[in-house]
C-alpha cells in the first residue's frame, strides 16, 4: 500500500500543478534522521500522527520540532482520552509502517485531517511520503490549500 499513497501523492501534486521537490534518502524512523536526509532544519518537517481520539482515528500534522499536546485534543474534542495508533492500527488503516505516513487526509488517506497551527508559520513542509525512503518538499501555502486541514493549537516545545 506504502508504493499506493506514494503514487497517489505524486498525482494528487501533479494534477493539481503544484510544484514539488522530491528527495530520495536511506530509510529513516525519525523526524531528525528525516530532516538530516533531506538537508532541511528539524522544523520545516512535518509529522504526521495517527491518533485515537475518543472512538476515531485523525491524523494530526505539527512541526517536528515540537511534540504533540494531548491536552490541547483532549479539551478541542470535549474527550476523556487520546492514543496514538499502534503499528498494526496504522497499518489496517494506510498500509504504511510508522514513519511512513504523509500529511495528507482525504483523499490520500481515510482520515480526518488536523494540522498544528504554529505550522502553517514555515515557508516550506518536508515529510516522507508513504515511504521511509522517499520525501516531498513543497511551499506551504499549497499544501494548506491541497490537504484542507483544520488548523488549531495542539503542538508544544520542550
Amino acid at each position: 500500500m506504502s508504493m499506493k499513497v506514494n503514487q497517489a501523492l505524486h498525482q494528487l501534486l501533479d494534477e493539481a500543478g503544484i510544484s514539488y521537490r522530491v528527495v530520495s534518502h536511506g530509510p529513516t524512523l525519525t523526524s531528525e534522521e528525516s530532516a538530516a536526509a533531506r538537508g532541511e532544519e528539524l522544523r520545516l518537517g512535518g509529522k504526521a500522527l495517527v491518533i485515537k481520539v475518543g472512538e476515531e482515528f485523525r491524523l494530526f500534522v505539527l512541526s517536528a520540532a515540537l511534540r504533540f499536546d494531548s491536552a490541547a485534543v483532549k479539551r478541542h474534542f470535549g474527550v476523556n482520552k487520546v492514543r496514538f495508533a499502534s503499528a498494526a492500527e496504522l497499518s489496517e488503516l494506510t498500509g504504511l509502517v510508522p514513519g511512513a505516513v504523509p500529511p495528507f487526509g482525504r483523499p490520500i488517506l481515510p482520515l480526518e485531517l488536523f494540522v498544528d497551527s504554529l505550522l502553517p508559520q514555515n515557508s516550506v513542509i518536508a515529510f516522507n511520503a508513504g515511504s521511509l525512503t522517499e520525501s516531498f518538499v513543497l511551499a506551504m501555502d499549497d499544501y494548506l490549500r491541497i490537504a484542507s486541514p483544520t488548523v488549531f493549537a495542539f503542538a508544544k516545545g520542550d
